[in-house]
């Protein structure tokens, strides 16, 4: 790995027990939890890298409860730790020593508006239940995710959360309005606008979104709703190599305009194992290739025949030799369907043995480079290694992930991790890229982050973390090194 856990905090026991004293004495005693199973599976994150401790997980029930138990913190000097579906994957919803603080109780939709195209959920809201709120009137709330089912809006928006649909509408900060967020000294921020136009001052929401919960703790938002898609085309196709996926791009983007929502990029390995490994899983195309690229399509207009357009577009593609093979979903089912190949790519690597994982982003254009550029450099530093890179190409987010030399034993490949954390992120370094596209910072990249953020932003951002949270109380540990 290429950033250590930070050291556990020591918190004064006689402090810490009148502490929680007074938090049940506020949220019940219910929701004040110390024992140990109860603390468990809180204290571990999904890949199994980090190895969290807390004296105890309180669970407010709402902003008014949560800005309680923080203001009591900030009194005792006890640093929190907000954590939602704990689904991150660079360890920053680990509490080391910090009192963790659930956001899973403050799980209403508190308003939806068909007319503003607006929701306002409350941070321990999962994905889904926010995605099927919007549906159910008649709207859509685009982000989509892996782990849509348990990830938590408050998480969603503390990482900045990108996924399968910024193409088209954005990451998480484009579909915010507004924030409420309880700040480290306990003071409720309410900046709950549902205005498209406010020119009243600093975009005060930008700094908490993304920011991991180090500048305080996001309780409720509004999010941007869009008109439902009535017309949906989805298709997988059979390619040579990244530098045809770009091509195509081009292609189905200058014909499909706005109405391409997806496009995804995925290695003849990757999906390989993903049919070895993940039940159902069945292959779309007749015969194997290179690559292959998940497009889809989708419109609010119910006439738009968007797989007529998609077929048209690929068929002047097969002519220009863009494409080997393609399959367009014929319902809704077999769409799903093809999507479920890709989605499953990252599960089905478990089940190969190590993996090293990169979440990277460069220019669109530099995509097709970038991959063979590092697939070269991999190759070159340990024969045998199986490169997985794929991922969101239409917005230049590729998962670069290395699963390890078949035979080779599992805790000596991982321990090559900071080895290949500087062959790939140098090279994404050099093409004007980011060593993180969706997952955040956390612990897993916080010692790299100076090595490859502008000196002047990290004194920025020293600077806002000081100016927010002079005592360093909120998420410590985590995004900045100390």
């Amino acid at each position: 790995m290429s950033s250590h856990a930070p050291q556990p905090i020591l918190l004064d026991a006689v402090r810490l027990s009148g502490l929680l004293d007074r938090i049940a004495a506020r949220i019940g005693a219910a929701h004040v939890r110390t024992d140990a199973h109860d603390l468990a599976p809180h204290l571990v994150e999904g890949r199994g890298l980090y190895q969290g401790t807390t004296p105890a997980l309180v669970e407010p029930a709402n902003t008014e409860e949560v800005a309680f138990v923080v203001a009591a913190c900030a009194e005792a000097g006890v640093p929190v730790v907000p954590q939602g579906g704990n689904t991150g994957l660079v360890g920053g919803q680990v509490p080391f020593g910090a009192l963790l603080l659930s956001l899973r109780r403050l799980n209403r939709v508190r308003d939806l508006d068909p007319v503003d195209l607006t929701v306002v959920a409350e941070a321990g809201c999962t994905l889904y239940q926010v995605q099927q709120a919007a549906e159910g009137a008649g709207c859509l709330f685009p982000l989509s995710i892996g782990s849509e089912g348990s990830c938590q809006i408050g998480g969603n928006l503390s990482t900045n959360a990108g996924g399968t649909a910024v193409l088209r509408y954005g990451n998480m900060r484009e579909l915010t309005f507004g924030l409420e967020v309880v700040l480290p000294d306990g003071r409720i921020w309410n900046g709950l606008s549902r205005l498209r136009k406010d020119n009243t001052g600093y975009a005060l929401k930008d700094l908490f979104i993304g920011a991991e919960g180090t500048l305080g703790i996001i309780t409720a938002a509004v999010l941007r709703l869009f008109p439902a898609p009535r017309a949906r085309a989805t298709a997988l196709l059979g390619i040579a190599d990244p530098e045809t996926a770009l091509s195509l791009f081009r292609r189905l983007r200058n014909a499909a305009g706005d109405s391409l929502t997806g496009f995804e990029i995925m290695p003849d390995f990757g999906m390989e194992i993903v049919l070895k490994h993940m039940p159902g899983s069945v292959r779309a195309l007749a015969e194997r290739h290179p690559w292959y690229v998940l497009a889809e399509l989708t419109s609010t207009r119910p006439n738009d025949d968007l797989s007529q357009l998609a077929l048209d577009t690929f068929e002047a593609a097969f002519e220009a030799g863009e494409i080997e093979d393609a399959v367009v979903g014929s319902s809704e089912a077999q769409c799903d369907a093809l999507w479920k190949l890709r989605e499953d790519m990252s599960d089905a690597q478990k089940f190969e043995g190590g993996s090293i994982k990169h979440d990277v982003s460069v220019p669109v254009s530099k995509v097709p480079y970038f991959i063979a550029e590092a697939n070269r450099l991999c190759e070159a530093h340990m024969p045998g290694i199986r490169i997985c890179a794929f991922g969101h190409m239409g917005d230049g987010n590729i998962h670069y992930n290395l699963s390890q030399p078949e035979g080779m034993d599992k805790a000596a490949y991982l321990a090559t991790w900071e080895e290949f954390n500087r062959i790939v992120h140098d090279l994404v370094a050099s093409l004007g890229g980011s060593i993180s596209a969706e997952h955040g910072i956390g612990i897993l990249k916080r010692e790299e982050l100076p090595m490859y953020k502008d000196k002047v932003a990290l004194e920025l951002m020293a600077a806002i973390k000081r100016a927010v949270d002079p005592r360093g109380l909120s998420n410590p540990g985590k995004v900045l090194l100390d």
